[in-house]
């Protein structure tokens, strides 16, 4: 990675002419070396009609002006070094030699640039093309395997066009969470995120009010199968959302079938008798219309769908899902008639019921269920390919596309850069309060799905219908693998640029019962040129408009360009 100082010229005291004169012919040959310093000054005072003196003494007050940002280039250091010296940095500037000589007598770590490239030196200037094949050709670097970062627009603009990854310096901490997307490895710093926090990853709301409580526990530990991560309070029988004392509700709060149907699935009781015993007594709460109620309590006659769909894979998976008929025509009926858009009573997204339709999909071999259900839940999946959401969204989105085929390459490259500095994903909002509307999300949560749909992803053979594997690989099988690739070769492989891939659905549907083996992510990919793509209209969406005039966060005309040392040098 790299960045090029240059002098902040913001501070010419020659308005309204400072921004015509730093954008004159004569200035920017004068950065290219082909005038002399007295030789600028004299012409660029003859052009606008002003004092030569009084031109020399406002650059020079600039000039002294200057000041680096330590801050960044401490981030900057400090990537390197995570990523054990396997990060070449190089600076590239439009900037004239006796600026470019104060400017390396500022106190600043010069020491982490491998070479500096000045327009002075090369005689060209940022954004000609022939000055960033010129840097290319210098450090022996593919273009797909550098990122530059500039504060001007029609730089990145010129170095994407040659394939460059490109990042606008519009926010430092918007940048430095673009830069790890683009140079980190996202699964290395997902796993590292939950382990750190393993048995504290609990649920918020939106006010803020943590909320101990045992349904993102399980869905953790399905995601990630590691026992250790998660927290919960197990039940022997029917289990309550809630750890312990209700939050936000009644004082008393009955046991739940969501809670159940999913702490019977995941955990995988030995005593068979007990769930069905469970089973039975759901049976005992339904509507007159038939349908399952969320709860152990015949006072309380909710329904939502995604808890019906959670209901019917405990039942699937047991093998008496025809004991729910009118709760299956009911899912499938909202699944036709798009009734989930908005979400539903507990559920905040319409993925949230796309996911756990998926979820159903994945826990049972039955070809009646999977011929019903696996061709319009495809097509609804399809119908929301590219739609914005947050990290748990898109994660549930992605996840939820490989049980029935799709490759959602897009959906990916959107939730990538979501993931935050610590490695852990955005927080995102899974249910809510049925009464107050108050939300509850899991950062835990959200990253162990996000983690799961890059890995789910990986499997370039995956069929429709096949059980959807809930492992992935741990920090130390990629240690074991071979050293990381460059940065145009994130793992693991995909290539994003299409937006979506699919196969077709056979009719009826395979049998769900692909094994799901360890794998190495390391030795694949993703096309960080097509990531990049994803970072430019989710992280930085306003790029265009917000364009400064001057001034980077480093030094006036700097840019930041990266890559490995992978490459040939």
């Amino acid at each position: 990675m790299s960045f090029s100082p240059g002098p902040r010229y913001l501070d010419l005291h020659i308005p309204p002419n400072s921004q015509a004169i730093l954008s004159s012919t004569v200035w920017r040959q004068y950065e290219c070396g082909r005038f002399s310093e007295d030789e600028c000054y004299r012409l660029v005072a003859e052009k606008f009609s002003l004092d030569p003196g009084e031109v020399r003494q406002a650059i020079l007050d600039a000039r002294n002006s200057l000041q680096p940002d330590d801050e960044f280039l401490r981030f900057v250091h400090e990537l390197q070094e995570e990523e054990q010296g396997t990060l070449r940095i190089f600076a590239m500037s439009n900037i004239s030699a006796p600026d470019y000589a104060v400017a390396r007598n500022k106190p600043a770590k010069w020491e982490i640039f491998e070479r500096v490239f000045t327009s002075a030196d090369v005689g060209m200037r940022k954004p000609d093309l022939r000055f960033f094949k010129y840097v290319l050709d210098e450090i022996k670097a593919e273009p797909s395997s550098v990122v530059f970062v500039d504060d001007r627009s029609e730089n990145v603009l010129a170095a994407r066009s040659l394939g460059i990854n490109g990042i606008i310096f519009d926010n430092a901490n918007r940048v430095r969470q673009a830069l790890r997307c683009l140079v980190c490895n996202p699964v290395s710093r997902g796993h590292a995120f939950l382990e750190v926090r393993a048995g504290r990853l609990e649920s918020e709301t939106d006010l803020g009010q943590q909320v101990p409580e045992n349904f993102a526990q399980l869905l953790i530990l399905e995601a990630t199968s590691n026992r250790k991560l998660v927290n919960y309070v197990h039940h022997p029988h029917t289990w309550n959302f809630f750890k312990g004392n209700p939050i936000f509700t009644t004082n008393t709060f009955p046991a739940d079938m969501d809670t159940t149907s999913i702490g019977l699935t995941v955990t995988h009781p030995d005593d068979d008798h007990v769930v069905h015993s469970v089973m039975d007594e759901m049976l005992q709460y339904t509507t007159e219309d038939g349908i399952t109620t969320t709860y152990f309590d015949s006072e309380r006659q909710r329904i939502d769908p995604v808890v019906a769909l959670n209901v019917l894979t405990l039942f699937y998976s047991r093998g008496r899902g025809e004991e729910l008929a009118k709760t299956l025509e009911w899912v499938l009926g909202i699944l036709e008639h798009r009734a989930y858009l908005d979400g539903t009573r507990y559920y905040e997204t319409a993925e949230c019921f796309l996911f756990f339709a998926s979820r159903l999909l994945s826990n049972t071999e039955d070809a009646f269920l999977h011929s019903r259900l696996a061709p319009l839940l495809r097509e609804r999946i399809l119908e929301r390919a590219g739609v914005p959401g947050d990290a748990l969204a898109l994660s549930m989105r992605v996840l939820a596309g490989a049980v029935v085929g799709l490759r959602m390459e897009r959906d990916l490259a959107a939730l990538l850069p979501l993931q935050r500095e610590d490695g852990g994903w955005e927080p995102s909002w899974i249910y809510k309060y049925g009464s107050s509307g108050v939300k509850i999300g899991n950062r835990g949560l959200t990253t162990a799905l996000a983690l799961k749909a890059i890995a789910v992803l990986d499997e370039t053979r995956l069929q429709p219908g096949s059980r959807i594997p809930f492992d992935f690989p741990t920090p130390q099988s990629q240690a074991q693998s071979e050293p990381r690739p460059r940065i145009g070769t994130l793992t693991p492989n995909l290539r994003v640029s299409r937006g979506i891939s699919s196969m077709p659905l056979p009719s009826p549907p395979p049998s769900p019962t692909l094994p799901s083996p360890k794998r190495v992510m390391r030795e694949r990919g993703f096309s960080a040129s097509s990531i990049a793509k994803g970072v430019y209209a989710y992280l930085f969406p306003d790029y265009g408009a917000s364009e400064r005039a001057h001034g980077s966060r480093i030094f006036r005309n700097s840019s930041l360009s990266a890559h490995t040392s992978t490459c040939n040098a």
